[in-house]
């Protein structure tokens, strides 16, 4: 396995809708065992493919870091879509691996469903709340060219923008590899 450089803020990849994946080949189990490690070496708990430059509707997740999610299995989300939304909303201050150190909260339903394919093409459908609604939420957010910023005030996403041309400009660290807009890399703080 390796560790994949992910792609930061304004990075073309990350605006465009992912697509589908059609089949499973080698390469493309290879490609899910490195973004699981690229999100475990990163801290995230969640990893979207076109944060470490591919275009394909694949999202990794694991929140069994945080305290009182240890039990939560891992998940390989392949074509994920969010069939069910719940009235019922909560906030909660969310990250980005591709927008090192910007957090801010962001309300979200507190449930969804969503139907998407394991690592086995095998079709899934799950029902989550909480933190684990959360992830999914913002992962495929990503795979449909959204930021969790996009998702705040149009005040605070104002006053992000100093921030956010920053961390496009390569203006900013990071324990893990990143790719700016431009095509250039930043070796990590802290890398393996």
């Amino acid at each position: 396995m390796k560790v994949l450089p992910v792609y930061v803020y304004d990075h073309a990849i990350l605006k465009k809708k992912a697509q589908k994946v059609e089949h499973m080949d080698e390469s493309t189990r290879i490609f899910i065992e490195d973004m699981k490690h690229t999100m475990h070496n990163a801290e995230g708990i969640g990893l979207a493919a076109n944060q470490v430059g591919s275009p394909l509707a694949i999202t990794v997740i694991d929140i069994s870091p945080v305290e009182g999610y240890e039990s939560t299995k891992p998940l390989v989300m392949i074509n994920p879509e969010i069939t069910y939304y719940s009235d019922e909303e909560s906030d909660y201050e969310e990250g980005c691996l591709s927008l090192p150190h910007v957090r801010d909260l962001v309300i979200r339903p507190e449930a969804i469903q969503v139907s998407y394919f394991d690592e086995h093409i095998k079709p899934q459908t799950v029902q989550a709340d909480g933190l684990l609604a959360r992830v999914m939420q913002h992962e495929i957010d990503h795979l449909n060219g959204i930021y969790f910023t996009d998702r705040l005030s149009q005040l605070k996403r104002t006053l992000l923008q100093a921030t956010l041309r920053r961390i496009s400009k390569g203006e900013t660290s990071a324990d893990y590899t990143i790719v700016l807009p431009d095509g250039s890399i930043i070796s990590g703080d802290d890398e393996e």
